[in-house]
């Protein structure tokens, strides 16, 4: 079974390829080919940053959102340029490895506990550690994205540092194979407990006119921070990637004209994410 779940995978990886970077693979325009996480892309960031990095370079960006996890395994085969991506441990190793070159971070923001407004549990205002142990006795339903990401290694760290076996044979808790803004739909179908980043949270709350039906009850711990950062695929393993356009992405997005953009980029007036490529 796990071998055959690894041949689906890497049918999925390749389906996502093709569909993420389209036709134009075979324009002359130089194309530079990024794997994401999706919240870059369910937020609208890159659909908001894509033509300006295009009008400065003259480099068409295409990208593929898969989720970290997922995201470096396409660098590791060689099938992508460059990557942004969200869980420092994984990618530091990454690079570590040998698979990746000038990591480089970009921006942050944090990861927020989101559920019903009646808040069956009694999670509301609570430590990270307080709730996740509530929602454990209370049994509470509680959506994970289970699919690798750096949201989802997020929350196995923080259900670790919590002293709490992941539940993941539990009723209760449901694993949805899908990125951020359908893991929370699903939650809200289910009356459930999730944990997403905060600029997905507002894309979520400005799809639904600022009356979501989860709202935010867990917020503010350190533990919580949620850091970007640009990895260019190493040149050295992969002969097919354009280290120079990837390079050209990594210094375009930290220059300070960016990283100013990033800072306004905004729904409802509330800031998704904070540049900190000077740090």
């Amino acid at each position: 079974m796990k071998h055959m779940s690894q041949i689906i995978t890497a049918l999925m990886l390749i389906i996502a390829v093709t569909v993420g970077f389209g036709v134009t693979a075979w324009s002359d325009e130089p194309v530079l080919r990024m794997a994401t996480t999706t919240s870059t892309d369910n937020t609208g960031l890159l659909d908001y940053l894509v033509p300006q990095f295009k009008a400065d370079t003259g480099v068409e960006l295409q990208w593929v959102s898969v989720g970290t996890g997922k995201a470096l395994e396409l660098g590791k085969n060689c099938d992508v340029d460059v990557l942004l991506v969200h869980a420092p441990d994984a990618e530091m190793k990454y690079v570590a490895d040998g698979y990746g070159v000038d990591r480089q971070q970009i921006m942050f923001n944090d990861f927020v506990f989101i559920g019903p407004p009646a808040d069956p549990a009694g999670i509301r205002g609570k430590r990270v550690v307080d709730s996740l142990k509530t929602i454990v006795d209370k049994k509470a339903r509680f959506a994970s994205r289970g699919d690798n990401s750096g949201t989802h290694k997020k929350e196995l760290e923080l259900w670790s540092e919590s002293g709490i076996t992941v539940p993941d044979k539990e009723e209760w808790y449901i694993q949805t194979g899908q990125g951020m803004l359908n893991t929370i739909n699903i939650a809200a179908e289910r009356d459930a407990y999730t944990m997403t980043d905060r600029g997905t949270f507002i894309k979520y709350e400005d799809n639904w006119k600022g009356n979501p039906p989860l709202i935010i009850l867990v917020e503010g711990d350190r533990s919580l921070r949620n850091q970007y950062s640009v990895i260019a695929v190493n040149p050295k393993r992969c002969d097919n990637v354009k280290y120079d356009l990837a390079t050209k992405f990594r210094e375009w997005i930290a220059s300070a004209k960016v990283q100013k953009s990033i800072g306004e980029f905004k729904l409802m007036g509330k800031q998704l994410f904070t540049p900190n490529a000077g740090e």
